[in-house]
C-alpha cells in the first residue's frame, strides 16, 4: 500500500502542478489577487507531495522492500543501511526523484522568502519553477517511475545489491552536493526570464538572486571537487579528472556560473552588461540540463552515466524548448536590456571582469566541443572519433593560465579607470614577485606550463596579499586595532570582497595541485610474501597477505611497509582486493573491486592498487604510484568553498 501512496503522491503533484501554471496565467489576466494565492498554496501543495514521495521510497530502501523494481536493483539484504539510503540517487528512476526533491525544497523557500514580495516577478517565477517540476514530474509518472512494481512470477527474495564502485562515504554525499547546486541555477534561471515576462529590465532580479547564485556555485564547486576525490580514491587509475563526458557535463556550467557571478557585479556597480548576464544564466541552466542529458541518455560512455533510455530524447527537446523560448523572449526585450554606458578603460576592472568572461565562456565552448563531437562524428561519418584528455588539456591549459593571471589582476584595477600612479603603485611588487619565481624555476629545471603556473601563483598570492595588507593597515593605524582583530573586522565589513579574495587563494592552491601531475611515476608488480621492489626512491615490501569474509563481500588484504631511501619506515599501506557477491552461485553476478590505500603529504601521494591476486602462487599484482601535489588540490578546494561561504555570510556594517 505505501509504494502506492508514493506513486499517487506523484501523480497528485503533476496536477497540482498544472494547476499553479493556470492560476497564474488566470490572475494576469483577471487581476483577481486571489488567484495568485491559490497559485501559491498549489505550487506549496506540489513541492510537499514531491517530499512525501521521496521519504516513502527512501523508507522502501531501507526496508528492502523487493516488490518495488528499483529497491530490487539497487539494494540487497546485505547492503549497509548507509548505501541503501545512496541507493536512492544510484539509478535512473530514483536519481530523477531525488532531483525533483532538492528543486522541491528550493521552490518553497523561494515561495516563502518572497510571499509578500516583488509581486511583479513572483507569478512568473511561479510558472517557469512550475514548469521545470512538471518536466521532471511527467519523467517520474509515465518514463522512469521510481514506484514500478517488480515484474516477476515468484517472491523476490533479495535484490542486486549496489554497484561496488558506488559503496564508498563519498557517494553519500558527492551526488547531493552535486545536485545542489546544479538545481540551484533554477532559481536565478526563473528570476532572469520573469524579469523579460514582467517588463522589469532593471537589476532588482540580481539582486534577489545574487545569493541564490553563490549558494549554486559553491554547492556545484564542492560537488565537482568530491567527484575528483572519489575518483580518486576508489576508480585505482591514480588520477581525480579525466575529462570524462560526464565530469565535462558539471564543468560546463560551472564555467559560465563562475563567469555570471563576476559579470553580475559589473551590473550591480555600474549598470552595464544586463544582457550578456542574461545569456549567461539562461547558458547555465541550458547546460544543466543539457549535462543531464548526457547522463542519462546512453550517447556518452561513461563511468558516472546512467544505462541507456528513453530519457535521452525527452531531456534534449527540453533543453532546445529552454533555448527556443528564452532567447525569443530576450530578442522581444533586447532593446530593454541595452545600457547605455559603455567601458572607459581597458585599465579598468570592468575591462578586466569583461576579459574573465570572455576567457570563461571560450573554456565552456571549447570543453563543450570536445564533449560532443565523438557524438557529431557518429552521426555524419558512422565512425565515433574520440577525443581524448591531450585534447582537452592542450586547449584548456593555456585558456586556464590565462584565468589565473586575471584572478591576481583583478583585485588591483579601479572602477572605470586605472590611474598611472595607481597601476604602478598595486602591480610593481607583484610583477617583480613573479618574475623572480620564474627566474628561480627556470634556474631548477622546471619549463613550460609548470614554470608559468608558479610564476602567475606567487603573482596572483602577492597580489592579494597586499589587499589584505593595505586594508588590515588602515585599520591598525586609525583604530589601533591589532592585526588578528583588523583582519576580522575587514573581513566582517566586506564580506564578499574578501571572501571572494580567499576563494581566489584557493584556486590558486589547486593550479599548483594540478602542476604536480606533470611529475606522477609509477610501476606494477607481482609480489609474493617478503618480495621487494623500488620506485622514486621508495622500497616496497610485501609483508602479509591475509583474507577476511565481511556481509557483502570477500577480501585479500596486502600489508605493504613503505621505506624511504635511508630505510626508514614511513607507512603500510593496506590495499584490498575485494569480491562482492561472493556467496552468488552464478559466477557472473561476482563483483571483483580494488580497494586501494594511499598515503598522503603535503608533498606526495603514495597510491596503492591491489590489482589482481594469483591464489595457487600467492603472487599479489600491485599498481604503485607515486603523485606529487595531490593533497593541495583538496586543501585549495576546501579554502574555494571557505571562502564563498565568508561572501554568504551576512556583512556587518560597521567600520
Amino acid at each position: 500500500m505505501t509504494p502506492v501512496a508514493g506513486a499517487y503522491a506523484l501523480n497528485l503533484a503533476l496536477g497540482f502542478s498544472l494547476l499553479s501554471i493556470l492560476s497564474v496565467f488566470w490572475f494576469h489576466f483577471s487581476k483577481d489577487a486571489r488567484l495568485y494565492l491559490v497559485a501559491q498554496r498549489l505550487f506549496l501543495g506540489t513541492c510537499l507531495l514531491v517530499v512525501f514521495a521521496t521519504l516513502i521510497l527512501t523508507s522502501e530502501l531501507l526496508n528492502s522492500n523487493f516488490d518495488i523494481d528499483y529497491v530490487a536493483h539497487y539494494t540487497s539484504l546485505e547492503t549497509p543501511a548507509i548505501y541503501k539510503l545512496t541507493a536512492l540517487w544510484a539509478g535512473q528512476e530514483g536519481s530523477l526523484l531525488f532531483w525533483l526533491f532538492i528543486l522541491s525544497l528550493y521552490c518553497g523557500i523561494v515561495v516563502i522568502q518572497n510571499q509578500n514580495r516583488h509581486y511583479k516577478l513572483m507569478p512568473w517565477v511561479l510558472v517557469i519553477l512550475s514548469v521545470v517540476q512538471g518536466f521532471f514530474l511527467i519523467l517520474t509518472n509515465f518514463v522512469a517511475n521510481p514506484f514500478f512494481p517488480t515484474e516477476a512470477d515468484f517472491q523476490v527474495m533479495n535484490g542486486n545489491g549496489l554497484n561496488p564502485l558506488l559503496q564508498n562515504a563519498t557517494m553519500a554525499i558527492h551526488p547531493p552536493t552535486l545536485y545542489l547546486g546544479y538545481i540551484g541555477f533554477t532559481i536565478p534561471f526563473a528570476f532572469a526570464i520573469a524579469s523579460m515576462m514582467a517588463g522589469e529590465s532593471g537589476s532588482v532580479w540580481i539582486r534577489v538572486v545574487r545569493r541564490w547564485t553563490l549558494v549554486s556555485w559553491m554547492f556545484l564547486s564542492a560537488g565537482i571537487i568530491l567527484g575528483g576525490w572519489w575518483a580518486y580514491q576508489e576508480l585505482g587509475w591514480g588520477g581525480y579528472w579525466a575529462w570524462d563526458p560526464v565530469e565535462n557535463a558539471s564543468f560546463m556550467p560551472w564555467l559560465t556560473g563562475t563567469a555570471f557571478i563576476h559579470s553580475v557585479l559589473i551590473q550591480e556597480k555600474r549598470n552595464m552588461l544586463k544582457a550578456w548576464n542574461m545569456v549567461l544564466i539562461i547558458l547555465t541552466f541550458s547546460l544543466v540540463i543539457f549535462g543531464t542529458f548526457l547522463t542519462r541518455s546512453g550517447v556518452m560512455s561513461s563511468v558516472h552515466s546512467f544505462t541507456e533510455s528513453s530519457l535521452g530524447p525527452l531531456f534534449l527537446g527540453f533543453v532546445l524548448f529552454i533555448l527556443a523560448g528564452s532567447f525569443a523572449l530576450f530578442a522581444k526585450r533586447f532593446s530593454e536590456l541595452k545600457s547605455d554606458k559603455k567601458i572607459e578603460s581597458i585599465t579598468s576592472r570592468e575591462s578586466g571582469f569583461v576579459f574573465n568572461n570572455v576567457l570563461f565562456v571560450v573554456l565552456c565552448f571549447a570543453v563543450f566541443w570536445g564533449t560532443i563531437f565523438p557524438v557529431l562524428s557518429e552521426a555524419v561519418k558512422g565512425t565515433k572519433i574520440t577525443v581524448g584528455p591531450p585534447f582537452f588539456n592542450q586547449i584548456v591549459t593555456p585558456l586556464g593560465l590565462g584565468l589565473l593571471l586575471l584572478t591576481g589582476v583583478g583585485p588591483l584595477l579601479a572602477w572605470r579607470k586605472t590611474s598611472r600612479d595607481s597601476f604602478l603603485r598595486n602591480f610593481s611588487i607583484p610583477i617583480v614577485a613573479g618574475l623572480l619565481s620564474a627566474i628561480v624555476l627556470i634556474l631548477l629545471g622546471y619549463r613550460g606550463s609548470t614554470a608559468i603556473t608558479g610564476s602567475l601563483s606567487l603573482f596572483v598570492f602577492t597580489a592579494i596579499f597586499l589587499e589584505f595588507k593595505r586594508g588590515s593597515s588602515i585599520r591598525m593605524q586609525k583604530l589601533g586595532e591589532s592585526l588578528f582583530a583588523a583582519l576580522n573586522k575587514m573581513i566582517a565589513r566586506n564580506r564578499s570582497r574578501y571572501g571572494g579574495y580567499i576563494a581566489h587563494v584557493g584556486i590558486v592552491i589547486m593550479f599548483i595541485g594540478f602542476a604536480g601531475k606533470a611529475f606522477d611515476q609509477e610501476a606494477e608488480w607481482g609480489l609474493r610474501v617478503g618480495e621487494n621492489q623500488h620506485l622514486a626512491g621508495y622500497q616496497f615490501n610485501l609483508e602479509k597477505l591475509s583474507e577476511a569474509e565481511r556481509p557483502n563481500h570477500y577480501a585479500w588484504i596486502a600489508n605493504i611497509r613503505v621505506m624511504n631511501s635511508d630505510g626508514e619506515m614511513l607507512t603500510i599501506l593496506k590495499p584490498e582486493k575485494r569480491v562482492y557477491f561472493h556467496n552468488n552461485p552464478n559466477p557472473d553476478r561476482r563483483q571483483p573491486h580494488s580497494e586501494l590505500d594511499i598515503h598522503s603529504t603535503i608533498q606526495r601521494d603514495i597510491y596503492s592498487v591491489f590489482a589482481a591476486i594469483d591464489t595457487e602462487s600467492g603472487t599479489a599484482f600491485m599498481k604503485i604510484m607515486i603523485n606529487p601535489l595531490v593533497r593541495l588540490v583538496w586543501i585549495g578546494g576546501i579554502i574555494l568553498v571557505l571562502g564563498t561561504a565568508i561572501s554568504l555570510w551576512p556583512g556587518k556594517e560597521a567600520f
